[in-house]
């Protein structure tokens, strides 16, 4: 953990006499299994709490994962495991920040509480907010600033969360948001997949074509709630498609789908301090989604830091060709998250 020098009252030097004053004891840092009750069913996370003295109360993050089974650190196990959120969690942690992640619905110790499908989007934010009350609950926060953290559609999710609760966050960090309608944002990626395809030679351009027209169909019918055909699709795209518009995961699409990012974000509480990044190597939220939302962050009077561009890094926060499962975020990502920190960084020393 960074240190710095504190030169106190009565402690100039050539002066004969200092402040004898006692400081208050350095309360080591640790991790905390918590767990909170949304809906009624109970949800299990991790509250990393750094070292810091007894009498200072710390900034805190509520940490919220990407789409899909993404668990409290941010990974779909056992194929998926990058540790996104733990490593975020240490590394706010190392600038005096405390942090709540927890296993949303369908991931870890929380699954999916007796339910049988996905739950829709508003239970997810119900279930993030109760997260963040209790957060705010907690002894060592300061809940004058409480900060919100999202990952992909996490970013989305945190929107979502300033405008359910009653204390506003005093910062918002949307890190490789979703920044479009979820549909739209599959059809841009499928679209660039295809193309990337025709210039490997896998696909003929007229194959994109006909894929790209069988894509957008499949969604307007998905939308206006008829028949969705996919047999005329690549398998592989097929059975996307299927999987999002099935009956275990339709109901949370179609909930997710209704938002507008760039809507949801005029909502913010105005002064709220935000970050949005994008990674340049992002396929999953390239940068040119982004215009959009940071209009409609403006529009609701946000502050900077705003926009951080992250030359050569993907949606995991790695260096570009880095293996998915390395534990590791990219150094233009950790700057950005302190930059963000700035006005609440805290050292354990001082």
């Amino acid at each position: 953990m960074a240190t710095v020098a504190v030169v106190t009252a009565g402690s100039v030097p050539g002066t004969a006499w200092a402040s004898t004053a006692p400081r208050a004891a350095l309360v080591p840092a640790v991790d905390r299994e918590i767990h909170f009750t949304a809906d009624g069913v109970t949800a299990y996370g991790t509250l990393h709490i750094p070292a810091h003295r007894a009498d200072h109360q710390l900034a805190a993050a509520l940490l919220l994962p990407g789409s899909g089974p993404t668990d409290r650190n941010g990974d779909e196990p056992p194929g998926l495991t990058p540790h996104t959120l733990a490593l975020m969690a240490g590394l706010l942690g190392d600038d005096g920040v405390m942090s709540l992640r927890f296993d949303k619905y369908g991931t870890g110790r929380t699954g999916l509480g007796g339910r049988d499908t996905a739950p829709d989007m508003a239970a997810y934010t119900r279930q993030a907010v109760a997260a963040y009350n209790t957060l705010r609950a907690q002894p060592e926060a300061d809940p004058h600033a409480l900060l919100v953290v999202g990952h992909s559609e996490g970013g989305l999710q945190a929107l979502l969360v300033d405008r359910a609760v009653q204390q506003k966050p005093a910062g918002l960090a949307l890190i490789a948001p979703q920044s479009m309608r979820l549909l739209d944002l599959v059809r841009l990626q499928l679209a660039d997949a295809l193309k990337q395809a025709v210039a490997a030679g896998h696909l003929t351009a007229r194959q994109a074509w006909s894929n790209n027209r069988g894509v957008a169909r499949a969604v307007a019918d998905f939308r206006a709630r008829r028949p969705v055909d996919t047999s005329a699709l690549l398998p592989s795209l097929g059975a996307l498609l299927q999987g999002m518009f099935g009956p275990v995961n339709a109901d949370f699409v179609r909930s997710d789908d209704a938002l507008f990012p760039p809507a949801v974000a005029r909502g913010v509480a105005p002064g709220t301090r935000t970050l949005v990044t994008c990674g340049t190597e992002d396929t999953n939220v390239p940068c040119r989604t982004m215009p959009a939302l940071l209009t409609g962050l403006a529009a609701a009077g946000t502050t900077g830091p705003g926009l951080r561009v992250l030359p050569g890094i993907d949606h995991l926060l790695h260096p570009a060709g880095t293996p998915v499962n390395d534990p590791v975020v990219a150094p233009a990502a950790q700057r950005a998250l302190r930059d963000f920190v700035g006005p609440w960084r805290h050292s354990a020393r001082g």
